[in-house]
């Protein structure tokens, strides 16, 4: 009896649906309790702009986000963020281990242009307007092996965001 040759079982696996075209990134969500420091801090450090607000939802938005009271689409450029509102949501401690997305990464188009987002969310950070979940300031900007350029922050939320430079082609 030969044993199955599991690698060619899980490629085969992926390959099912390889005439379907990749899907394109439209938003990422953020849960908050409080949406106006939330969209005043996507405003300031993002320069983004409110596209559109909903207060009004579907059922199956309801039953997806019990409780969530307002949406706000936020734009800056081809990002856009849909905050939204669901008190008492972010009481609870930020668990390393839970299940989640670990970080977003935008890509920057240089080295200058990555120092000046990550002094930009000093600027925003110490204007003393906004409150964070986490005290934990932005990494300094590292530089591997292949020479992509990064650093990490978080949002008042403590949704971390990675921005990377990579060089070349």
């Amino acid at each position: 009896m030969s044993t199955p040759d599991v690698t060619a079982q899980r490629s085969s696996r992926f390959e099912v649906n390889r005439a379907l075209p990749a899907p394109l990134f439209h938003h990422v969500g953020v849960q908050t309790a409080d949406l106006e420091t939330s969209q005043a801090w996507y405003a300031e450090f993002f320069q983004a702009r409110t596209s559109w607000t909903l207060t009004r939802f579907s059922e199956l938005t309801l039953s997806r986000l019990p409780g969530i009271t307002r949406l706000v689409e936020m734009v800056c450029g081809p990002l856009r963020f849909h905050l939204f509102e669901r008190p008492g949501s972010g009481t609870g401690t930020l668990d390393d281990g839970a299940t989640q997305y670990q970080h977003l990464c935008l890509e920057v188009d240089s080295p200058e242009t990555l120092r000046q987002w990550r002094a930009r969310w000093l600027e925003v950070s110490r204007s003393g307007r906004y409150s964070f979940r986490s005290e934990d300031g932005p990494t300094e900007v590292v530089v591997d092996s292949d020479g992509v350029q990064s650093f990490y922050c978080l949002d008042p939320n403590g949704l971390e965001f990675e921005f990377t430079y990579v060089p070349g082609p």
